[in-house]
């Protein structure tokens, strides 16, 4: 798959050297939902021997055209990359969502971005939209485009009787409901990010811990102790990660990432992993004493091995 990054205006030799199906959406987290969505335009384009192609944007529009701050994304740019890799796309388009783009008027953006990449066929989901809804939707592209193409809306997708989205998805992980937020993506969440230096308190406890910084965009699970798997030089090792404030110790870090790493004992300060969350085990716990939090962790550890079981 390659990747193209454009800034408005698409350049002549950023566009398709042949015709193509369009897959068209944000797709952030790439969940259930989003992978019908593409797995219809892969399929179309194996069909009619075209090349698959799908264009989303370096943000969320939501930042532009709503001014939201401090909006938390499922997936990071790479791990979008990563997901939509899997689903065979072969050309994956992100195009940085400037004022300029933002403002295009909808026919003008047909014209440039979807006429422009050389779509025979658009294919989007039901709610897909490309300016105000009232006038740029599904239902309305036919009209803009003017017989260059054909489009395909796949319909919304429903697991016990709720959408799959991303917003129902985000609910369900801040929760610590990660299990269910799993199940409608598809895939087990991660969050990707470097190690860095702790209190190191888990150590004194016979539990050392690594501790994970993100970046801020990412959703982070909730506060809990949850099962979970981490990528450390290309290879993953189980262990069971707290997402607290450090409460039994009265330690003002703020809310930490920190991980007890199963059969590991090597230092990977300033690596990049990625933290796959498998299960949520239970909430936060103050304890009187140490050996209190100790006991807590064994116990934890066993339901985490169990867990793990079924994914390693």
């Amino acid at each position: 798959m390659q990747i193209i990054n454009v800034k408005h205006p698409l350049l002549e030799q950023q566009r398709p050297a042949s015709d193509t199906v369009l897959i068209m959406g944000f797709f952030d987290g790439v969940h259930l939902g989003h992978q019908k969505v593409i797995k219809t335009g892969v399929e179309l384009a194996r069909e009619h021997n075209l090349k698959a192609v799908l264009m989303t944007f370096d943000c969320s529009p939501r930042t532009v055209y709503q001014h939201e701050k401090n909006f938390k994304y499922l997936s990071t740019m790479d791990r979008k990359a990563q997901l939509v890799k899997k689903l065979g796309v072969d050309y994956l388009y992100f195009v940085h969502f400037s004022d300029d783009f933002a403002h295009l008027q909808p026919q003008d953006f047909v014209d440039q971005y979807m006429i422009g990449l050389k779509a025979k066929y658009v294919v989007a989901g039901f709610d897909y939209t490309y300016g105000k809804k009232d006038i740029a939707n599904m239902e309305r592209l036919p009209e803009y485009a003017h017989g260059a193409f054909e489009t395909v809306t796949v319909p919304e997708q429903i697991i016990n009787g709720q959408k799959i989205g991303s917003s129902a998805i985000k609910e369900f992980i801040a929760q610590g409901h990660i299990q269910t937020a799993n199940m409608f993506l598809g895939y087990n969440y991660q969050n990707q990010g470097e190690i860095i230096h702790g209190l190191q308190r888990g150590r004194t406890l016979g539990y050392p811990t690594a501790n994970l910084a993100v970046d801020g965009s990412q959703l982070v699970p909730g506060i809990g102790v949850y099962a979970t798997r981490m990528k450390i030089a290309g290879k993953w090792y189980g262990g069971m990660t707290s997402v607290g404030y450090n409460v039994t110790f009265k330690e003002n870090t703020g809310v930490t990432i920190e991980t007890n790493i199963f059969d590991f004992d090597e230092k990977i300060y300033g690596q990049h992993v990625e933290l796959e969350w498998v299960q949520y085990l239970r909430g936060e716990v103050k304890f009187n004493d140490a050996e209190g939090l100790v006991k807590q962790l064994e116990l934890d550890k066993t339901n985490a091995l169990k867990a793990l079981q079924k994914v390693i």
